[in-house]
């Protein structure tokens, strides 16, 4: 079940949030002429997820700034990029796709009774979840926004910028390159052209494999949504979150390499390596026996584009328990083992008629590498974030880690946040402390 926010955080949290307002902006001109935008497959097998930033900032950005003045830079932004402000409608035969209407996308406007660094200082990574708009899209699918973005005043002056962002739209890429692009509008610096998205591609696919009605392994069937794009886990999820320094990932690394350092144990590697084997421990050595890793594609990234057709979903797997790997054989197995999926996924969705309803995010354990991500890259008259959360809703069971950057000048390494059934949190943390020294 979608968990609400008041579940998730702790009173004092969820208590120090207060006096919301709502209301939608959209694109400032009429944009897009009522055009619509169809959806690619892969646009559709990632309908289920929806991803959720928030971004922390010490001084006051909006200082001098009516919240009708936060508006018209809203308006300026959505000009050049109004396919989400649209919404969704369905063809005659039920596939979605977007209307583009101007419809706008969500604000919401709060206040904390905390100051942000007393909000800072907690280590529930559910307290975030307060600072971001939690919708998914339906069920009265035709008037649900495709993003929201809340705006939160901390008490002596700090503020946060959430986005909830359907992934329907596109890649964790596309939607920092979405919201980085309000900054640059606040300045005065506009595209060329609007963003836009993907386009579906006719490709023969040979449908002639030997096991034409099979999912691929990399995805999770589940029962038809209908007009509500939200599923419900069978375990109670947590997420929690831990600092890799530098050195840390240099001494990993040697750990895996041995005394001559492997030049391709590269960062993400380790770090997946690394969590695989306790994880592994965990379920008592046998699995998970299959992993997913999810990598940005950037030659086939075009500025300007939202899409999710420049991200990787490869599928890792193996007969053997894993407890039965080196580190280094594991690193082997990633590297040279991983199957890129998405035409697999894309034959899946294209054959069936009924358009079936997947999960990939957490199908397998998955690892998602954002670690060349541009949150920090967001500027607002001079002010850049201090932190930046990130993480993946409406995910399978088996559980997501994403690999983030952290930013220059501050906590050097990787952040690496890990969503998982809460069973199985705290063993996870005491293997990770007693086998590699990450606390």
């Amino acid at each position: 079940m979608y968990l609400s926010k008041e579940k998730m955080v702790s009173s004092k949290e969820q208590n120090s949030i207060y006096d919301i307002k709502i209301s939608t902006v959209s694109a400032g001109c009429i944009s897009g002429h009522d055009a619509v935008q169809e959806l690619t497959a892969m646009d559709l097998a990632m309908k289920l997820h929806y991803l959720r930033f928030v971004y922390y900032f010490k001084t006051p950005m909006f200082d001098g700034f009516t919240i009708l003045k936060i508006k018209e830079t809203m308006f300026n932004w959505l000009n050049h990029a109004y396919i989400p402000c649209g919404r969704f409608r369905r063809t005659d035969a039920g596939r979605p796709f977007i209307k583009c209407n101007d419809s706008g996308v969500r604000l919401l406007e709060a206040k904390c009774h905390l100051s942000l660094d007393e909000w800072l200082e907690s280590k529930d990574d559910s307290r975030h979840k307060l600072l971001v708009p939690n919708q998914v899209l339906g069920p009265d699918l035709a008037y649900s926004p495709l993003v929201s973005i809340q705006l939160t005043d901390f008490k002596c002056g700090g503020k946060s910028v959430g986005m909830s962002w359907s992934h329907v739209l596109g890649d964790a890429f596309s939607a920092v390159g979405f919201i980085n692009l309000w900054a640059q509008a606040i300045a005065g610096h506009y595209p060329a052209h609007p963003l836009t998205m993907a386009q579906q591609q006719n490709q023969a696919h040979d449908f002639q494999n030997p096991n034409p009605n099979l999912d691929p392994l990399s995805v999770k069937r589940v029962d038809p949504v209908g007009d509500l794009w939200s599923t419900s886990n069978n375990s109670k999820m947590e997420t929690f979150s831990f600092n890799i320094s530098t050195s840390d990932l240099t001494r990993l690394q040697a750990q895996i390499g041995g005394t001559k350092v492997d030049q391709r144990v590269l960062e993400f590697e380790c770090i997946c390596v690394v969590i695989w084997q306790c994880l592994s421990k965990v379920r008592d050595g046998s699995g998970p026996r299959a992993v997913t890793i999810c990598r940005n594609y950037l030659r086939n990234r075009n500025k300007g584009t939202i899409t999710n057709e420049s991200q990787t979903i490869s599928l890792v797997k193996t007969d053997t328990p894993i407890g039965d790997y080196k580190p280094l054989e594991l690193v082997s197995l990633i590297i040279d083992k991983a199957d890129d999926d998405r035409m697999e996924i894309k034959k899946a969705i294209d054959r069936d008629d009924e358009l079936p309803d997947f999960l990939i995010y957490g199908a397998n354990l998955t690892f998602v590498d954002l670690s060349d991500a541009s949150f920090y890259e967001m500027e607002v008259r001079g002010q850049k974030p201090v932190y930046v959360n990130c993480c993946i809703d409406n995910i399978g069971d088996e559980g997501v880690v994403l690999v983030l950057p952290t930013r220059k000048g501050s906590l050097d390494g990787r952040i690496i946040s890990v969503t998982l059934p809460e069973n199985q949190v705290l063993e996870l943390k005491s293997v990770l402390k007693e086998d590699w020294g990450i606390a």
